[in-house]
């Protein structure tokens, strides 16, 4: 509808399993060598993503690579096979490690960096070694790549002329999303708010193309196609003055996007929480990230760098959280 459609499939999404193929206990912590925690969290929550780690478990990716040296896919397929097969309470990354400024160039090793900001160049660099060997593809086929069906959906913005009622639509494709949590409460107030028609104000008046005339517009943003694995940040760094927003957000464990999305008729779109991530420190320019995952064995675990130590799911809903991690 309005999009275009991929004229090839790098990887069809049938052949995605959402389960764990097998049930096991959590994985190896992971050292921390120095400001490194902001690797580490997201690597954690990268493992016990269960459609990501099955299809690495797999070795899918590594048999038909033919990737020429750095690739984020055979780096992730071997680190996910030595945190979840190794015998050892914690092991080092480091393979990411090394090739952290091929990841992404801002990346400075030993210096104290954005999880977010990992996590976003972390999952592009995924995306460009699974179309690596894929040539002379359309935007939309390059969308196809297993990190895009898993982690990709689509967001619709219809802008409405409140002169004459036509409306114009849009899409845009995300791999996460970003949440401004300053006025909000709970989650769920926060895409609440996302999905409320807002006024578009003098400067952003757009010419109508039905009446020919700059008019008042309203714009609605909404879910068109929800991921299989749903990726929030909740934005703690005030975007006026850089201070961090330290206030709890409430967040559930089953989060139904039906509400949210295009189309709000027809089944809940179930989704069950697996990681957070969490940021402590008065600043956002310094302190420390650690994370709480959901193992195979379906089980939480709080993981600090090395350590890694069984939890329940309230202590889990009572963090400041910073990134959640939702899969249908």
């Amino acid at each position: 509808e309005g999009m275009a459609l991929p004229q090839r499939t790098v990887f069809p999404q049938e052949k995605i399993c959402m389960d764990w193929q097998q049930r096991q206990r959590p994985g190896a912590g992971l050292f921390n060598l120095g400001n490194t925690c902001y690797i580490n969290v997201i690597l954690q929550c990268l493992t016990h993503t269960p459609p990501l780690a099955s299809y690495l478990l797999s070795y899918q990716h590594s048999q038909a690579c033919q990737q020429q040296g750095f690739c984020m896919m055979c780096t992730m397929e071997a680190h996910v096979r030595k945190v979840l097969c190794s015998s050892a309470s914690a092991i080092l990354p480091g393979a990411v490690l090394r090739d952290l400024k091929l990841i992404g160039e801002e990346f400075e090793y030993g210096r104290q960096e954005n999880a977010y900001e990992f996590l976003r160049c972390t999952l592009k660099a995924m995306h460009r070694a699974c179309l690596s060997g894929h040539h002379d593809l359309d935007i939309s086929s390059q969308g196809t790549t297993i990190i895009h069906q898993i982690f990709g959906g689509f967001m619709k913005s219809r802008v409405t002329c409140l002169s004459c009622q036509a409306v114009v639509d849009s899409y845009k494709a995300f791999l996460d999303v970003s949440l401004d949590i300053r006025a909000a409460s709970s989650l769920t107030t926060v895409l609440e708010d996302c999905v409320t028609p807002k006024q578009l104000d003098q400067k952003h008046c757009f010419r109508c193309s039905k009446c020919k005339k700059k008019a008042a517009a309203s714009k609605k943003v909404t879910v068109h196609c929800a991921p299989r694995v749903l990726t929030l940040c909740l934005e703690r760094a005030d975007p006026w003055t850089g201070t961090k927003i330290s206030k709890f957000v409430e967040y559930p464990e089953y989060l139904d996007l039906r509400p949210y999305m295009s189309d709000t008729a027809g089944e809940p779109l179930l989704c069950s929480l697996y990681a957070i991530v969490v940021h402590t420190g008065d600043t956002c320019l310094e302190g420390h990230f650690l994370c709480y995952t959901k193992a195979s064995n379906g089980l939480w675990y709080q993981m600090d760098d090395e350590f890694v130590d069984y939890c329940d799911i309230h202590t889990v809903l009572g963090q400041q959280a910073y990134l959640l991690f939702y899969a249908r």
